[in-house]
């Protein structure tokens, strides 16, 4: 005698998808893996190693390394402030700022570009004055390429970030004061503990995204080698040239991001669907 349960037969028939399910499901599927595959399939391992030790993509890579750590340093710095602000609804028009703090990441990162050259440029909002005062020029340099990944990645940070701030439990931080803690001591030894696996699940998305900008950085830092490109600037000139360079500079990316994919799935991806 069958003593399943109605539950049970409610789980084996739940695995079977009807087909106006499956058939658009298995498309959208191929559509975002195929990429994917091709790029494995074409990619030129005889010479892989060859090209990834040339100079200028070792340059790439260096430049990429080092201006997106940098960056992820910087949102950090700003960033972290900025979501316990947003957090404990300090500044006025809360809603408004959280916003805006969103809206880089809808842009086409083109537009932010064109953004941070009218606010930061040799003649742009704050710029003229950087550069009248100190002689501080931002475009087409190396920490310009800083700025526009920080414009572009930072809102990922500040996102998780927020969200660790919302959901700790604030009656520590309270317990903490009581006890004579100083707001210093109490965000350092308290809060950012509690908060520690949004900070690093914030920290590596932002280093990710700052790893792979492109647009932002083209428009408003330029694609000159050494200087300002970095590893997506380096595959964009390669498409021009020799499409196997593209192909395999490509792989780093996608090697990159996969790992961090696997990385944060436990700490960000789980956690927003309110899975263990």
């Amino acid at each position: 005698m069958d003593s399943a349960s109605p539950g049970d037969n409610v789980s084996r028939g739940s695995t079977r998808a009807p087909w106006f399910l499956a058939v658009p499901g298995l498309v959208a599927l191929g559509f975002l893996v195929i990429p994917l595959l091709a790029l494995l399939l074409q990619a030129p391992w005889r010479g892989f190693v060859g090209i990834l030790s040339s100079p200028e993509a070792l340059a790439a890579l260096r430049l990429s390394l080092l201006t997106s750590l940098l960056t992820t340093a910087v949102a950090l710095l700003l960033g972290v402030p900025l979501a316990w602000l947003l957090a404990r609804d300090v500044l006025p028009m809360t809603g408004l700022w959280r916003a805006l703090v969103v809206v880089p990441l809808l842009l086409p990162p083109v537009v932010g570009g064109v953004g941070l050259l009218t606010a930061l440029g040799r003649r742009g909002l704050v710029g003229q004055w950087l550069y009248q005062g100190f002689g501080l020029q931002l475009p087409f340099t190396t920490a310009g390429v800083i700025v526009a990944q920080t414009f572009v990645a930072m809102p990922f940070l500040i996102i998780a970030m927020e969200g660790g701030f919302r959901s700790m439990n604030r009656r520590l931080e309270e317990a903490a004061a009581t006890l004579g803690a100083s707001p210093w001591m109490t965000f350092r030894r308290v809060t950012l503990p509690m908060v520690a696996p949004a900070a690093v699940a914030g920290a590596v998305l932002c280093w990710a995204r700052a790893l792979g900008e492109f647009g932002a950085t083209i428009t408003f830092a330029g694609n000159f080698p050494g200087v300002t490109q970095t590893m997506p600037l380096a595959v964009y000139s390669a498409l021009e040239s020799d499409r196997s360079v593209a192909i395999a500079l490509s792989l780093i990316l996608l090697l990159v991001s996969v790992a961090v994919l696997v990385a944060l799935r436990g700490r960000y991806l789980y956690a927003r669907s309110g899975a263990p």
